[in-house]
């Protein structure tokens, strides 16, 4: 099929047209020189970009929040809570999944209790992961779900659980979706994707936060009609057998959310310093570092992409460390061809951003967790301190080193919104930390494709490159976009060459 799209907005440039060839651009100019198409979506004027790519999801869960029990926005104890009760009262069977709450600010001052669970649902199983996912409330009917579990490292009496007490708790609740659940969830996910305009999702899957039958059955639907691209991930050790499932499933690397730590709203980043309002920790390393040098060896041998997940600087220098002893072994040469990333990386010491830069190391970051947390009034000055606060998620200094940076929700612990994840790395809390409107345009769609080893010569709309692209309903130019901090809708997605319509319904 030939799809022209004529009379779009390209960049600053009305009056254009894009002509596409076997999932590819074949041709741009100006639309009456356009050549014909076999199908032709009339733009109208309409701004026409390439699509958007979220560089780090998790589609069932997402999913799951996206039509269940989602606690995002929840301004008290209280009121979370009733969210709870009148889910209960409206799904009166099986396991009661939930994520999104998020204590800092309440005015309870507390967090959720198993006991205040129990109060309102009685012997149903919950599971409320907090806002992070690297922390979770669940009910004593889920405990009583997995055997041993008060003896594990992370277990709260009271029902809150981290590190492996939640991994254990985690794997019980989501165990407990069905097929059915499952794929209704995915599909909420694809459908939601498509409708902002986003082509490609990065999916970090792994034995901590899902399955390999999760993973498999969502790249299979993604395969089953047009929509947006499911790229995958596998977040285990190679040493745990972590390489077999990429060549199995033909993933794009093995890695992604391969948890070297956890997240500062659970004082689980591992830090150099102990956390400021918990001076008692500073949180835990989750690996030997000989276990991550082997990663990185087995993934670089195999010219396989190897992700780790870091976000305290005690974590991120740790994942360095360990490239770095590969790259003494194998070369820098070796290393930077195989484009390894580090997901999130908020905090960076001396030194991080060199090495990531002379190493090629992608930073795959989520500026709504800044929006969100950033500032000095945020929960990053709450654990942290004013200053280490205000020195995370520094995307000006990784930007203007020639890191490229790619841009992800992590949803759901922040929505999918693409839109919103541009303007937030532009309105950086830190103002001196902010992109520029184009990089951060860019991040968010060129970067994600060279976040998965992929290439566009001459850049993301020039002849050649994948046809992944998004018509918005404005015929505002991408500056005026920018800068007005718009979020428009989006008209058409097309991937691969093939206009998506939508994905509600597969």
């Amino acid at each position: 099929m030939r799809l022209l799209l004529t009379d779009v907005t390209v960049g600053d440039r009305p009056g254009r047209a894009v002509s596409v060839v076997d999932g590819r651009i074949a041709w741009v100019g100006p639309a009456g020189d356009a050549p014909a198409g076999s199908r032709t979506v009339a733009g109208e004027g309409a701004l026409l970009t390439p699509a958007f790519v979220d560089a780090h999801v998790h589609a069932t869960a997402t999913g799951l929040a996206l039509t269940g029990l989602d606690l995002h926005g929840r301004s008290s104890l209280a009121a979370a809570l009733a969210a709870v009760a009148e889910h209960v009262r409206r799904a009166p069977d099986g396991v009661v999944l939930g994520t999104g709450w998020d204590e800092t600010g309440w005015p309870e001052d507390r967090a959720l209790t198993r006991h205040d669970l129990d109060a309102v649902a009685g012997d149903r199983p919950i599971y409320l992961a907090r806002v992070d996912v690297h922390s979770a409330t669940v009910s004593t009917a889920l405990l009583d779900h997995v055997p041993g579990i008060a003896d594990l490292p992370g277990f709260g009496a009271d029902g809150r659980l981290r590190l492996e007490a939640h991994h254990a708790a985690r794997q019980a609740a989501y165990g407990a979706v069905t097929a059915p659940q499952r794929r209704a969830a995915q599909q909420a996910t694809l459908a939601a994707a498509a409708a902002l305009g986003i082509g490609s999702l990065h999916e970090m899957a792994g034995p901590e936060v899902s399955s390999a039958a999760d993973l498999a059955g969502l790249l299979e639907l993604a395969r089953e009609a047009p929509g947006p691209r499911v790229l995958g991930y596998w977040g285990e050790l190679s040493e745990r057998g972590g390489l077999d499932l990429v060549g199995e499933l033909s993933l794009v690397g093995a890695g992604g959310d391969l948890f070297c730590d956890g997240a500062l709203g659970s004082h689980t980043a591992a830090l150099g310093r102990p956390y400021a309002d918990r001076p008692e920790t500073a949180g835990a390393l989750r690996f030997e570092t000989a276990s991550l040098v082997e990663h990185v060896r087995a993934c670089t041998t195999a010219g396989v992409q190897a992700g780790f997940h870091c976000i305290g600087d005690a974590a991120v220098g740790q994942v360095l460390e360990a490239i770095g002893v590969v790259v003494d072994e194998l070369g820098a040469t070796a290393v930077r061809a195989c484009r390894h990333r580090l997901e999130h990386v908020e905090m960076v010491g001396p030194g991080v951003v060199e090495r990531m830069r002379a190493w090629d190391v992608v930073a795959s970051v989520q500026p709504a967790f800044d929006a969100a947390w950033g500032g000095a009034e945020g929960m990053y000055a709450e654990r942290l301190g004013t200053d280490r606060a205000l020195a995370c998620n520094p995307f000006a200094d990784l930007a203007d080193a020639g890191v490229v940076l790619a841009l992800g929700s992590d949803a759901p612990v922040t929505p999918m919104d693409p839109w919103g994840g541009v303007h937030a790395a532009v309105d950086h809390r830190t103002p001196a930390s902010g992109l520029r409107p184009f990089d951060a345009f860019d991040a968010a769609t060129h970067g994600g494709w060279y976040a998965v080893r992929g290439e566009h010569a001459g850049g993301p709309l020039a002849v050649g490159a994948p046809a992944d692209l998004a018509l918005w309903a404005t015929d505002a130019t991408l500056s005026q976009l920018l800068a007005d901090r718009a979020q428009p809708a989006c008209r058409e997605l097309v991937v691969a060459g093939e206009p998506v319509g939508t994905v509600q319904g597969r």
